[in-house]
């Protein structure tokens, strides 16, 4: 394998690290209403499990509400159903036309839950782009047995530390983000 190859194969596992990080913490509740704390919950729509995007229309009338309009009357206890057995925490309010979801305010407990959370999915990131930059590292040894000089090895194992330390750095930025944004009263 080419020195070009591993340093591409670890840039790749470290940017889908960030973006796996960046989907997971999109998830998290941070006191504000998102259609995206939705997106894991399924309901059952004629037989199959579909997303509530799929069967209805979410929007975010305030920052503390999120509306759920389904396109067909009997979706309404489905998607009650789905909301009240996921992990959302959050009871339903129904009026006949819209699935309302007040999204209450965090305890301070339940803040620095939420932070510990986050720190451990971008822990889990963290070592995700270790486990890249040492996979990569390992290729490149290999490959001085097959004749790849040192010096070469040496340059693009300096490469490779770069490009841990840059996506190490990213992860940081996006976990701190997350933080300000759960912290925020």
């Amino acid at each position: 394998m080419e020195v070009k190859e591993y340093l591409d194969n670890a840039k790749d596992s470290m940017e889908l690290a960030v973006e796996y990080l960046d989907e997971t913490l999109s998830h998290i509740r941070a006191g504000k209403a998102s259609p995206k704390l939705l997106d894991g919950i399924r309901v059952d729509y004629y037989g199959s499990k579909a997303p509530i995007s799929n069967v209805a229309n979410v929007s975010v009338p305030d920052a503390r509400t999120i509306a759920i309009t389904p396109w067909e009357k009997s979706m309404f206890k489905e998607i009650e159903k789905a909301i009240i057995n996921s992990e959302l925490g959050i009871t339903p309010e129904n009026n006949g036309e819209v699935i309302r979801l007040s999204i209450p305010p965090l305890t301070e407990d339940r803040r620095k839950q939420l932070v510990k959370q986050s720190k451990a999915e971008a822990e889990n990131a963290k070592v995700s782009v270790r486990n890249a930059r040492r996979e990569a590292i390992e290729g490149l040894k290999k490959e001085i047995k097959k004749g790849l000089s040192e010096d070469v090895e040496k340059d693009a194992e300096a490469n490779v530390q770069k490009l841990h330390d840059k996506y190490m750095k990213k992860i940081d930025e996006v976990f701190s983000a997350k933080e300000k944004e759960i912290l925020t009263v």
